[in-house]
Order: structure tokens, then sequence, then C-alpha cells
């Protein structure tokens, strides 16, 4: 009984899960990696910190696409003047382009260490896979793909033990909040805000939420508009199970950095590579392994999800018809060239020269820097009843969206004063 119950939950996970999981991109691995390295285990509260933020915010997208049937491009194009629908867009694909270049080049130079092969020949193989299981695969069999992959985040949990912390230095740090007012730090903590409450995964959520009603076989606006008791509750599961997996690799990826490299001295590492050449030598072959082949799986996970959404923003508010995972390339023509132009700059960005190890850092802060106002969008949208009916923010929620819309700004507006 207890086995069929587990069947049933695992069946019942979805877009949530998978969102969550693309969150621990390479970009992520990347940004914790600085995190724990730089700060030891100074950052950990950010997980218990960012859990519940990220999670209400999810919801909300998620609450959006399944009660109007319409993405979050769309709902905007409806409900607001079209500069702030294409400004908003043009900020996350932008974000989004830099972050596909990012992982791109920290997938290839995961695979030159395990392979010896260089990176060079390995980013473009990595681009036409992905390209290939976007337009040649259908929207489910993508999903159960996605819902694989995720177990790959779980490398880093073992990767933790493997390491053997101090669990009491641990847990001091992760229920007492450690501040610095340095230009450095505060670089790392918007870089672990933008990275974990992505302005992507907002427009990834509510469009698998409308691509979910689809594979169902509600085509239209209007049959997919509303959703039952019951639907929100099993969506409401899938989320917080998909946002608690997210913020559980974020926080072991800072302890086994923290463990490793900050408590030998290797305070100055810039990129995930970095870290998992230096596990090597501190924590064993295994531990090396674990965290080589996590950023492969995640890369795998979280490209397609950065290119969908840029697809799917730029569809939802061109209003372009046939834009979707469960349409063949050739009848969306438009909505796949999107997701081929956003992976062919990406690659470009990585053959330009530019340094992909940067690009895993700074575009995740370049992504706390743009989360803010869209955090308030979504607030705002899912509080109004013309949007949702009934259906709009409980006053936990709102108070949740606020104050994710708050830190997150404190923390840009801190960091771009101090780069003044």
């Amino acid at each position: 009984m207890a086995h069929r119950g587990l069947q049933r939950f695992f069946e019942e996970l979805g877009p949530g899960l998978v969102t969550g999981a693309a969150d621990d991109d390479p970009s992520g691995i990347s940004t914790y990696s600085v995190a724990g390295a730089a700060y030891g285990y100074a950052t950990l509260w950010t997980a218990l910190l960012t859990f519940p933020l990220m999670a209400a915010v999810q919801l909300m997208c998620a609450r959006l696409g399944m009660v109007t049937g319409c993405g979050l491009a769309s709902v905007i194009r409806n409900r607001y003047p079209r500069w702030t629908l294409w400004l908003a867009c043009l900020l996350v694909i932008v974000a989004n382009v830099f972050n596909i270049g990012a992982d791109l080049g920290g997938m290839a130079d995961a695979m030159q260490m395990v392979t010896r092969i260089r990176a060079y020949f390995w980013t473009p193989f990595f681009a036409l896979s992905i390209a290939a299981l976007l337009f040649w695969t259908s929207y489910r069999q993508i999903a159960r793909i996605f819902k694989w992959l995720t177990l790959v985040l779980f490398a880093y949990v073992i990767t933790a033990f493997l390491a053997h912390p101090d669990w009491v230095a641990v847990a001091r740090a992760t229920f007492i909040p450690h501040i610095e007012w340095t230009k450095s730090y505060l670089a790392v903590l918007v870089g672990i805000l933008g990275t974990t409450i992505s302005p992507y995964l907002f427009f990834w959520q509510a469009a698998q939420e409308v691509e979910e009603d689809r594979d169902h076989g509600k085509m239209t606006v209007a049959q997919r508009r509303g959703s039952t008791n019951k639907e929100l509750r099993i969506a409401k599961r899938d989320v917080i199970t998909g946002m608690l997996l997210s913020n559980l690799v974020m926080y072991f990826l800072i302890l086994t950095t923290a463990a490793t490299l900050h408590a030998h001295g290797a305070k100055n590492i810039e990129t995930a590579r970095q870290a998992a050449e230096a596990l090597r030598p501190l924590a064993g072959p295994g531990a090396y392994w674990l965290f080589t082949l996590g950023i492969i799986g995640t890369g795998m996970l979280a490209v397609p999800v950065l290119a969908g959404s840029s697809a799917y923003a730029i569809a939802e508010g061109a209003k372009w018809r046939s834009a979707s995972l469960n349409v063949k390339p050739h009848l969306a023509r438009k909505f796949y060239a999107v997701i081929a132009v956003a992976i062919v700059i990406g690659l470009a960005l990585d053959f330009a020269g530019l340094n992909a190890v940067k690009m895993l850092f700074w575009s995740a802060i370049l992504n706390g820097l743009l989360a803010p106002p869209l955090v308030v969008m979504v607030v705002l949208l899912t509080s109004d009843r013309r949007v949702m009916g009934n259906r709009v923010n409980s006053r936990r929620m709102q108070a949740l969206g606020w104050i994710c819309a708050l830190i997150m700004s404190a923390a840009a507006l801190g960091l771009l004063i101090l780069l003044r």
C-alpha cells in the first residue's frame, strides 16, 4: 500500500520537479561552489531563506498557468502595456542566452576533465544533442526524460557526506545568518538569490502547466481555464517537492566546498570545474566523479529549460499559434526557431572567446538583478481577481511574494551601491 502511494506521488510530480531541478544548473553549481570556497559554511543559512520564497513564487506561476490557461507572457500582455511585456521578455532572454553559453561551457569543461578531449569539441556536441532532444521528441518524452534526469542531483548530497564536514559548525551556520557588508560577499549573495529564484523559471513553470493541459487534450484557452481543488493540491505538492530538492542540493553543494576547499585554504575558486579538480585530492575520487558528472547531467536538464522558456516568452507575447513542445517543428517553425537561435547564440558566446568561467557566475548575478521587478509582477497578477477569479493568493502567499521581492531588491541595491 505504501509502495503504491509512493509510486502515485512520483507519477504526479511534473513541472514543479523539473523546474526545481533545472534551477541547479552548472551556473548554480558554480555559484554555490564559489560561495562555499570563499566563505565556508557562512552562506548555508541562505538555503533556509530561499526555500519558502522560491516555493511561493513558483507556486504563484503554476497557479497562474493552471487558472488562466495561459503562460506568464500571455497574461502580462493582457493586463499591462506592451512595452512592459517586451522589456520583461528582453531582459529574461538576454540573461537566458548568457546562461546557455555559460552552461554549455561548463558542461564541456567537465567532459574535458573526464575524457581529456578538448572542451572545444564538446560544446557543439552538447548544443546539437539538446536541440535534437527538443526538436525530435514529444513533450511527454521530454517530461519523462527530465524527470529521471533530476536523480543526478542526489550526487551532490552524497558528495557532501564524503567530504566529512564539521557538523557542529554546519548546524551553527545553518540557523545563524552571517552577513558581510563587502562587495564580494554581496556579489555572492545576489548570485545565490539570482540562481535560486531565476526569472526564466517563472515563464517555464507557467508554460509547462499549460503544456500539461495540452498533453491531456485541452487545446484551447477556454478548455484549460480553471482548475479543481485536487489539481491545485497536486501542483502544490509538485512545486514544493521540486523547490525542496533544489534547495537541498544548493545546501549540500555549499557544504561540500566549504568542508573541503575553504577548510584547506582554496578560497579563490571561480568555477565548478576548479571545484571538482580541487575535490579529488581532498575528498577522494568518488566525490570528484560525482561532482563532475552532476555538472553534465544538470546542464542537459537546464539548457532546454533556458531555451524553451525564451521561446514560450516570445511566442506568448507575439500571440503565435502552435507555439508548443507538443507540436512538431514544421508546424511551429517560429517557436522552434527561437529555441535554435538561443542555443546558437549561447554557443557563439563560447566560441567568441568569452570566458565561460566568468559567465557562469555573472549570469547568476544578472538574474539576481532582473528578478525583483518580475517577482512584483507575478505577485500583482496572482493577487488580481480579474486574472485569477476566486483563486487569488492567500495573505501568506502574498506576504512571501513581497518579502522575496524586498530581499532580492535590497541585496541587488546594496551590491550596486558598493560597485559605484
